[in-house]
């Protein structure tokens, strides 16, 4: 199947909404290259260039892509093969009211530090680091209320999840008909966290294949990552602690489905092989991960 390619000009969000209209339909098994703006739409350059506030719009999301015979109730299947960097820079910023340590009399808000890319590292200062590319927001089109694309939710959205990325698959709950796939907000690097609000934020082409699983074994509620090596359910909410909540219930369901465990045996299960992961404590609200490994839960669609 020829690849597509589908660009941020083609159309990009700024607001996941219950309904959205495609950009463009696609077929069950499509094959894409998506490109993305970087998140803060060219407005940083170099050093000097600053946000003194979160802009209005931000994180622009390449799509809505509507999926042929999605309905609600399907589960959506995103395969990331590939995300090339479409910049030569990145950018890691600080804004005042933005950011884990927000506040704190040391830090200096606003500040830009450029990244620039050399190959397979970018650098900091005299510092390198490794190119890693992740994507921060993609996500379908939510059950009923709205969401920016700032916001993580069940839909998916500003996810800043590390396991988003090359070699691993997400899947989301269908809640409109379509789906409703859209993506951006991409790193040249990000840590677990997103401590300061950012990573570095750059333009990227991402090579995906996309498929609808209809009558799911499992349904969803949330997004899902496969890893070589672990399922792991991802949950955003107002505090960590509601977060892991979910994440964790999410799991519950996979094992009970996998093992006929009742919810207590799935949940003292869960304490032994599970393991908890931050993804992102910066956005409104916070997002968390539940990693299972393989050995103990095998494809529950």
């Amino acid at each position: 199947m020829a690849r597509r390619t589908i660009t941020d000009t083609d159309g990009a969000i700024y607001e996941f909404t219950p309904a959205l209209e495609a950009v463009t339909t696609v077929e069950s098994g499509a094959a894409l290259t998506i490109e993305t703006r970087d998140s803060l739409d060219g407005a940083i350059q170099d050093e000097s260039d600053v946000l003194e506030s979160v802009p209005e719009e931000v994180n622009a999301a390449t799509g809505p892509i509507a999926l042929e015979g999605a309905a609600p109730g399907d589960v959506l299947r995103v395969e990331i093969e590939e995300i090339r960097l479409a910049g030569d820079r990145g950018r890691v910023i600080t804004i005042d009211g933005f950011g884990l340590l927000d506040g704190h009399e040391d830090i200096v808000a606003p500040r830009t530090r450029m990244t620039p890319v050399d190959g397979d590292s970018l650098a900091f200062g005299d510092l390198e680091v490794p190119v890693d590319p992740v994507i921060g927001t993609i996500g379908v089109a939510p059950a009923a209320e709205s969401y920016t694309t700032l916001v993580p939710h069940d839909h998916g959205g500003n996810l800043d999840t590390t396991d988003v990325t090359a070699g691993n698959t997400i899947y989301f709950p269908v809640f409109q008909d379509g789906a409703m796939l859209a993506m951006g907000d991409c790193k040249a690097a990000m840590a677990d966290g997103e401590m300061c609000g950012t990573g570095a934020e750059i333009a990227t082409e991402i090579d995906v294949t996309v498929d609808v699983i209809d009558d799911p074994a499992v349904g969803l509620e949330r997004p899902l990552v496969e890893t070589p090596e672990a399922w792991k359910s991802i949950a955003s909410a107002e505090t960590l602690e509601a977060a892991c909540e979910l994440a964790n219930q999410d799991a519950l369901d996979l094992l009970m489905a996998e093992h006929e465990f009742d919810a207590t045996d799935a949940y003292l299960f869960s304490s032994l092989v599970g393991g908890l992961e931050i993804s992102q404590v910066v956005d409104p609200l916070v997002t968390v991960r539940n990693a299972v490994p393989k050995e103990y839960l095998t494809d529950p669609f």
